[in-house]
Formats: structure tokens, C-alpha cells, sequence
């Protein structure tokens, strides 16, 4: 914001990040609005913080993207999309390889589980969807300790016959 570019979140991530000011874009889950040439659908997700939001984007182009991160489930299901980015953070088999050797405090894994989207759960999203027009998948937030950043990539590849990338750290 001090910028010069707005910022678009809702109103309990303005009021948990301190956020005010005339840059401050406040949006609701299902209350569309546009920028530009896309139109952009939030709606609600599952995380542990206040008002998380995901986010459907559609653009004149025929361009329709899901972008989903910091959620440990997402109920709403997409058709037609050509892009998707969507948080991929751990795999359950490393996450208990590293709280049984104590690399990983149990408390922590509880709330991971609670508050990121694993590869088994990403691998379940994709498969609720329709994938058909997906023309990329782009896996987010992957986790420094919790993370495979190439079994995940070709496990999600085999799994939807698509291109997958994986975003920088």
C-alpha cells in the first residue's frame, strides 16, 4: 500500500494485519468485482485465521483461474478453469518421519494439519474438479522441511496428465 498498489482482503485480515488506509480494497466471499479485464470471485476457505479467502479469476481472454493457499480443505468446486494455483505444503509420510525423529514438534504437525493443504488432500481437489481445459498447475507454499518439491511434481502430473510447475521459494 505505501506503494501506491491496492490491496484487496477482507475485513478480518484488515483488522488482524492492523490494514487501513485509501488503498485499502475491502472484499467479501461470493461478492464479485473486477480489475481491469478480470473478474475476480473470493470466496471462503479453511485456515486458522480470520476471514481466509481463495480466489476464482476469470479474464475477457477466456482465461479462468483458481488460486488457493493457506487452506487445509476447500469445499467449492470449479469447472472450466485453464489455470491452477494451489498451495501443496507437506505429504503426511514426512510429516510423521520427521515428528518421530523429533525434527518436527507434534504440536506443530497438529496445526499443519489444520491450516495448510497437504499433497494427499491437493491430489483429492484435483480430482473433484474439472481438469479437462487445465492448461497448467502451479504448486504453492511448499514447505522448507515437509516437502518433496519433485515427488510432488510428478506425483500431481501423474495424477492429472498435466503441465505442473512448481513456484520459487
Amino acid at each position: 500500500m505505501k506503494a501506491g498498489i491496492n490491496v484487496y482482503t477482507s475485513q478480518g485480515t484488515a483488522d488482524a494485519r492492523g490494514l487501513s488506509g485509501h488503498r485499502l480494497k475491502i472484499i467479501r466471499a461470493m461478492e464479485q468485482f473486477q480489475i481491469g479485464t478480470w473478474s475476480i470471485l473470493p470466496f471462503d476457505i479453511q485456515h486458522d485465521v480470520e476471514e481466509p479467502l481463495g480466489f476464482l479469476l476469470a479474464n475477457t481472454a477466456g482465461d479462468k483461474l483458481v488460486f488457493l493457499t493457506d487452506t487445509y480443505y476447500c469445499r467449492h468446486r470449479f469447472r472450466d478453469l485453464t489455470h491452477i494455483m494451489v498451495e501443496c505444503n507437506y505429504s503426511m509420510d514426512i510429516v510423521r518421519e520427521r515428528v518421530a525423529s523429533g525434527h518436527l514438534h507434534p504440536g506443530q504437525m497438529k496445526r499443519l494439519l489444520k491450516s495448510h493443504f497437504g499433497l494427499e488432500h491437493v491430489k483429492d481437489f484435483l480430482k473433484a474438479n474439472d481438469t479437462r481445459k487445465v492448461k497448467e498447475i502451479w504448486l504453492l507454499h511448499l514447505s522448507d522441511g515437509n516437502s518433496d518439491e519433485k515427488r510432488f511434481k510428478r506425483e500431481i502430473q501423474e495424477v492429472t496428465g498435466k503441465l505442473v510447475r512448481v513456484a520459487g521459494r
